[in-house]
């Protein structure tokens, strides 16, 4: 693996749990508004990790109703390395069968995700969607992708150094074998590469965006299914370029300093996978954080889990 490569990567049923026993659980659960809750971790993190089942523990507490983080793999290893060596749209497969195995999912739930698990929600939720999520909480999330490296702005005081990086990156980042093999090339949109034929035709980002060469109309009738979309974007973010994206805003094409809104961007305005319907119907909540990437307190959560969940 070389260089460039290398560099891109950096960026069943309950035991004894009778079926009438389940049904009455996900009835009382639904009458208080207590979905369960599924979580998603971020890149570098798993659901073994101390600090990730103590959050979703704290969910659980919260809502009272029960909560569960779905790895990529079986253990901590190799759930932190299908972060990043496991594509996205494996990623969202393996995430879907094991919320379908669970069948105290089965009636539905909430969503979390924490940075790069919001891209395995949002693609979920486009392929899938059954059981549905009724409402998302995106956490500093990957949704409309990275324009930059990690801490490398490219619109900062770094960008002759960012946009070097960038467009090296991008002489790979878009081959078929790369997009196979690696999660940050998956949701990395590069804004001089976007009207490439070798981005539409072989992106994921750009296939869930409705950039590539077709438009899925599954992907729109899933997605505005989903009765609550709620986007906290981090003021200070060093992780996530453009930030923006964090509430469906993106680079203007062809550019690392302008940005377009929600409403300006193509996708919005052709409607590709519902993100207009859902704005427009008033779905979108729009909630920030001061400081840096990942950066909230446990209040916040349940502030979020109480208004966005049980309100």
């Amino acid at each position: 693996m070389n260089r460039t490569v290398i560099a891109l990567a950096m960026l069943g049923v309950v035991s004894g749990f009778r079926l009438t026993e389940l049904e009455g659980e996900l009835k009382k659960n639904s009458e208080a508004g207590r979905l369960p809750t599924v979580t998603a971790h971020g890149m570098g993190d798993s659901c073994f990790n101390r600090g990730f089942k103590q959050l979703t523990e704290a969910v659980a507490n919260t809502t009272g109703s029960y909560a569960v983080c779905i790895p990529g793999a079986p253990n901590e290893p190799e759930d932190t390395l299908s972060g990043f060596f496991v594509n996205m749209n494996e990623n969202v497969k393996i995430f879907a069968k094991k919320v379908k195995e669970d069948p105290k999912l089965a009636g539905g739930f909430n969503a979390i995700g924490l940075s790069q698990g919001n891209s395995v929600i949002r693609g979920y939720i486009q392929k899938y969607n059954d059981p549905p999520v009724k409402t998302w909480l995106s956490v500093h999330g990957t949704v409309m992708g990275v324009a930059g490296f990690p801490n490398c702005n490219p619109a900062g005081l770094l960008a002759p150094v960012c946009d070097q990086l960038d467009e090296k990156l991008g002489d790979e980042a878009y081959y078929i074998e790369t997009q196979e093999a690696l999660f940050q090339a998956n949701y990395f949109r590069d804004p001089m590469r976007v009207n490439t034929s070798q981005y539409k035709r072989n992106s994921q980002l750009g296939e869930w965006n409705g950039e590539g060469e077709r438009v899925n109309p599954l992907y729109k009738e899933n997605f505005v299914k989903v009765e609550r979309f709620a986007m906290i974007k981090a003021m200070k973010d060093t992780m996530v370029y453009p930030n923006w994206g964090e509430w469906w805003g993106q680079f203007t094409p062809g550019s690392y300093h302008t940005i377009q809104k929600i409403n300006e961007t193509d996708m919005y305005q052709r409607d590709t996978f519902g993100l207009k319907t859902v704005h427009e119907a008033g779905k979108i909540l729009f909630n920030h954080t001061d400081g840096n990437h990942l950066v909230f307190s446990m209040e916040q959560l349940e502030w979020w889990v109480n208004n966005y969940f049980l309100g």
